[in-house]
């Protein structure tokens, strides 16, 4: 059978249709003009960006990660006023609580550096403080405070959100966080960028052809090319795969990632809670004869002490039952494949971790509620900074290695790539996220004593 060999052009051809190439696809055909295919042969958003906790923050431990975040946060703004805020944006925030004192005034330490940054103020709200405390809506974010907000008193910590372990003893609410819909807000800029001229290829890119030293055209796997003038390299867990086809190497490696949903019949965690972080190392109690069973089934690291930070937050309406809780307590690094690897422990070992924050969550303790287990993977660079902007030929460019933050950060690696795509202005933060940054040995220096990367 003859396969296709039909050519036709386009100004650019962007690789993978998850969040950050669909966001890509919006802003250079929306506000730019440009024509554009958008090529990957799953429907969009259906590999890595349907698993997101779709959450986000601009609390970060670095100016130029600050700096995109504020960014890409104005633009999912912009694109929830566009859709009617029909994409569920909302500011509750994420709060990161605590059973140390010494862990509470690091948390203090660390939104007084990001506030310089420009994450907004702090407010310290102590015993006796004359500070009030504004509670988050828990719907929509228009004229939600902003900043930080520095729970130092207990009583006013389980006063911001009842049901909180009576070992807490203070938290920090990032405000300018929340989450929305991913499904929603990609839907949103797929048809906006689709009305705008944009073309949904279902096709894999099989190679790129460069004439001159410039990206002349695509190649897809039906057989046919198409010509152009730019290609965006924004597919994701396979963004280093795509990035071989042009010979570039990327410095990034992908992490296994999973979430569970719980049906949270029980109530344990309060429907108007934001996304909750326990700042603290803990242990689980397991029983004498779990422990036995564990350490026969080779898992005796879920007996000793497991890493900090088991979240999560409501997800649904206020009528809704589930709960969404993650905890990375196994790193495990890997090439992507599909499925992706599971732990067959994985939710009960979450829902005990939960307890440390919401004590209720023992009520499953006997009796494990329903869940659902899936996830993805957190594709990084070694300092977890996305990649976003040129990338070995002229006219090859790249947005990537969005971590953990794909949704959060899309619009703006999207907006990067868009200004280095066109030769518009570049802002200050740009040069933190270019491939290049690796070539000056200060930064690589830097980059190998740094102790906080800002992952959760």
């Amino acid at each position: 059978m003859l396969r296709s060999v039909t050519t036709r052009t386009t100004d650019v051809v962007v690789c993978g249709a998850g969040i950050a190439g669909v966001a890509t696809a919006y802003l250079l055909a929306t506000r730019v003009g440009l024509r554009v295919a958008l090529c990957d042969p799953r429907p969009p958003l259906t590999l890595t960006s349907d698993k997101s906790t779709e959450c986000y923050r601009n609390f970060w431990p670095n100016a130029a990660m600050v700096a995109l975040m504020n960014r890409s946060i104005d633009l999912m703004e912009e694109v929830s006023a566009e859709s009617g805020e029909s994409i569920g944006l909302n500011r509750r925030g994420y709060l990161y609580v605590t059973a140390s004192p010494d862990r509470l005034r690091e948390l203090g330490a660390a939104a007084e550096v990001a506030s310089r940054h420009g994450s907004g103020p702090v407010r310290r709200h102590g015993t006796g403080s004359a500070t009030p405390y504004e509670p988050s809506p828990v719907e929509g974010w228009v004229g939600a405070p902003v900043g930080f907000d520095l729970i130092e008193d207990p009583v006013v910590l389980r006063e911001v959100l009842p049901g909180l372990s009576e070992d807490l003893v203070g938290g920090l609410h990032v405000r300018r966080a929340g989450w929305v819909s991913a499904q929603q807000m990609g839907a949103h800029m797929v048809e906006r960028a689709v009305a705008a001229g944009t073309e949904l290829v279902p096709h894999e890119v099989t190679g790129v052809d460069v004439v001159g030293g410039r990206v002349s055209a695509v190649r897809l796997d039906d057989g046919s090319t198409i010509g152009c003038r730019a290609f965006v390299n924004a597919a994701g867990p396979l963004v280093g795969r795509v990035s071989d086809l042009l010979g570039v190497a990327l410095p990034v490696h992908s992490e296994v990632h999973l979430k569970v949903a719980i049906r949270d019949t029980a109530g344990a965690m309060p429907r108007q809670a934001p996304l909750t972080i326990l700042s603290d190392p803990q242990q689980l109690d397991w029983s004498g004869e779990e422990r036995r069973h564990l350490a026969e089934a080779g898992r005796s690291d879920l007996v000793e002490e497991m890493p900090a930070a088991c979240h999560g937050r409501p997800e649904g309406g206020s009528e809704s039952p589930f709960v969404l809780a993650l905890w990375e307590y196994a790193r495990q690094v890997r090439e992507p494949t599909w499925p992706i690897p599971q732990d067959s422990l994985y939710a009960e070992v979450v829902v005990r971790g939960m307890a440390a924050l919401f004590p209720a969550f023992t009520a499953y303790r006997d009796r494990m509620p329903h869940t659902l287990v899936d996830g993805g993977y957190y594709t990084k660079t070694v300092e977890n900074r996305p990649l976003a902007g040129p990338m070995g030929p002229d006219g090859a460019f790249l947005v990537g290695a969005l971590s953990g933050f794909g949704v959060m950060a899309a619009c703006g690696v999207a907006d990067l790539l868009t200004a280095h795509l066109t030769g518009a202005a570049l802002p200050s933060h740009a040069a933190a996220f270019q491939l290049d940054r690796y070539d000056d040995p200060a930064y690589r220096e830097e980059i190998t004593a740094l102790a906080d990367t800002g992952q959760i």
